[in-house]
């Protein structure tokens, strides 16, 4: 079911209010509220087990929210299934990539446009992917488990991107990755944000996604600690110490 509700002003793309959320009888996220605009990269920093990929989880209907309110444009992300997501415009690209190892190439784009618009427009979107990441269209009959890392990685962006998304979550993208290829990795959002997509980026580099990103916040144990735009946070003493290691 979709809730359609009188969400925030047409600039807010995601807002979310008060989320809590967990696993059985465990909280991870304690009261998270945050804003995202169109077409800024937002990054979320924190330690590991901060609750990080929980907050992206539940944004794309992965777990369920507990308390507290997360909207996507209209629509109510609480009351929303999952699998409706990609077809109203947000897409999920998981930590650790979760591609489909025994299918190819194609096979794992393809089912990234899964919904009806999507489908419709499938060939215009694999020549668009194709344009970000060439080496995608060479690997196309090869299975998505012989690839490398990074070629793995591209392939899960690309596969989110085959859905025309308005929002792309993205969580961990560095993770596992040689360096030259993270550098292509973040040139491309960076390129995809530039034509209007909008970025909540999760990064282990805090360096690197903070340089990126318009805004960020701090999450620490569930909780948002801090909040600014990336320089500011950068700049910022407390960050430099507990994730810049200076």
């Amino acid at each position: 079911m979709i809730q359609q509700t009188e969400g925030p002003s047409a600039n807010v793309v995601l807002r979310v209010n008060e989320l809590s959320a967990g696993y059985g009888q465990v909280a991870v996220l304690k009261g998270v509220s945050l804003n995202v605009n169109s077409a800024e990269i937002i990054a979320i920093i924190g330690a590991n087990g901060a609750g990080k990929t929980t907050l992206l989880r539940c944004l794309s209907g992965l777990i369920p929210i507990t308390s507290g309110e997360a909207h996507f444009c209209s629509v109510s992300l609480g009351s929303t299934s999952a699998h409706l997501l990609p077809g109203l415009g947000l897409a999920h690209v998981p930590e650790g990539r979760q591609i489909f190892l025994r299918l190819t190439v194609r096979e794992n784009l393809e089912l990234g446009a899964y919904s009806r618009p999507a489908h419709k427009a499938c060939p215009d979107r694999l020549n668009f992917v194709f344009e970000l990441f060439p080496i995608l269209k060479t690997r196309l009959t090869q299975l998505g488990g012989t690839l490398s890392g990074g070629e793995q990685q591209m392939l899960a962006i690309a596969r989110a991107l085959m859905s025309n998304p308005k929002l792309l979550l993205l969580d961990e993208p560095s993770m596992g990755v040689a360096p030259i290829l993270v550098e292509r990795i973040f040139e491309t959002i960076k390129l995809l944000n530039s034509s209007g997509l909008t970025v909540v980026l999760v990064e282990q580099n805090a360096h690197l996604a903070l340089a990126l990103a318009h805004r960020g916040y701090v999450l620490e144990t569930g909780k948002i600690v801090l909040t600014g735009t990336g320089k500011t946070l950068l700049n910022d003493a407390r960050v430099k110490e507990a994730y810049l290691g200076q």
